[in-house]
């Protein structure tokens, strides 16, 4: 738990996991080790940052009981996105909301991610979500975008997305995807700057740097940054640095406005 009497930083790590290696995992992806929100939190701090908001893994599924203890060990000072089936329980969106979740996240690309019928399931979630104030954020690929210009514009619910929006280091400056992240950006969405290695850029992530510059334009003031830690693209005992994965944002954006996108943007969605 931490500690109270030690002051917290005030940035934001808008998009890191927790892991339990012995909690009940889905098949056919990653088995994970320990990786605890102390961790985190130590790790962060070193670095100015003090809040971060917790992702449920793809792994456990709609099981989010290993971020909500994360989440119970330091009360009000994270937040946390899960995953949720259609048929959730208005009583357990309360127990969410009560400690600290305030989005569900549709993963459209990890193999353990979300598999069923988006429109239907936004259907039925939609008016729930809507009433506690909560955003959806989708793992999508850059071809996806488009039809999140027609989901959000149905649904009147704030869009989060995940990883520059899929927008990847090889990405014509004119594909469709740039023209429906704008529609997204005029429409209120917010966009993390995260997972450049998911992106087709290896450290120090020159290839992505313009993107980043561009997508940060786009979206102003809804843009947040996120370490994506413990990297689960990586073997576990070799994990790129916090400070490599927070570089780009400094280097695409100059320090103002990386401060911004570590401070003053992402307390306006989470608190």
């Amino acid at each position: 738990m931490s500690d109270p009497a030690q002051p917290v930083p005030g940035g934001w790590d808008c998009h890191v996991h927790v892991f339990d290696a012995q909690a009940a995992v889905r098949p056919g992806h990653y088995q994970p080790v320990d990786r605890t929100i102390t961790d985190i939190e130590a790790l962060a701090a070193s670095h100015g940052v003090g809040h971060l908001v917790l992702v449920q893994p793809s792994v456990y599924g709609s099981d989010n009981s290993v971020m909500l203890r994360a989440l119970q060990a330091s009360p009000g000072r994270h937040r946390g996105v899960a995953v949720v089936d259609a048929e959730v329980t208005d009583a357990e969106l309360d127990h969410l909301h009560a400690a600290g979740v305030r989005g569900v996240r549709f993963n459209r690309v990890s193999p353990a991610g979300h598999t069923g019928d988006v429109e239907a399931d936004l259907r039925r979630l939609a008016p729930r979500l809507r009433e506690r104030g909560w955003h959806l954020q989708w793992y999508v690929h850059a071809a996806e975008l488009p039809q999140l210009v027609r989901w959000q514009q149905r649904g009147d619910l704030t869009f989060v997305l995940d990883h520059l929006a899929g927008l990847h280091a090889a990405l014509p400056a004119d594909d469709a995807a740039w023209s429906a992240a704008q529609a997204l950006a005029e429409a209120g969405a917010w966009i993390k700057l995260s997972g450049w290695y998911r992106l087709g850029a290896s450290d120090p992530y020159h290839a992505l740097l313009q993107t980043v510059s561009r997508a940060a334009a786009m979206f102003g003031t809804r843009t947040m940054w996120g370490s994506d830690w413990p990297h689960t693209a990586f073997a576990h005992d070799a994990l790129p640095t916090y400070a490599s994965v927070l570089n780009p944002l400094t280097s695409s954006l100059g320090q103002p406005a990386a401060h911004s996108v570590l401070a003053a943007h992402p307390s306006s969605l989470y608190f």
